[in-house]
């Protein structure tokens, strides 16, 4: 891998790409909900079934959203962290 830095100019840093949660229940839990998808699909009208994916489709727009900003205020509260190990008047915690 090249230097973040140039990894970051040439947008090829995409974390969200790379997320795969370790969570045991991770992949039970995407079952379950193909599983119930496809009995929903089965048993409701053409247009109710494309009215729910649309519901979907909104609700993960909205999950990224919030993911995005959760991302942005982490990143920004990591910087600050560094800003202050390297500005910070070197105290030791705890002292």
């Amino acid at each position: 891998m090249k230097n973040i830095i140039e990894e970051l100019f040439y947008g090829n840093l995409n974390p969200e790409e790379r997320i795969i949660p370790t969570d045991p229940e991770y992949r039970s839990l995407n079952r379950k909900i193909s599983d119930l998808m496809e009995e929903v699909k089965q048993r409701f009208l053409e247009s109710d079934f494309a009215a729910l994916e649309e519901i979907l489709d909104l609700n993960g727009q909205s999950n990224s959203m919030v993911t995005s900003e959760a991302f942005v205020q982490g990143f920004r509260m990591g910087a600050l962290v560094m800003v202050e190990v390297f500005c910070g008047e070197g105290k030791v915690v705890g002292k």
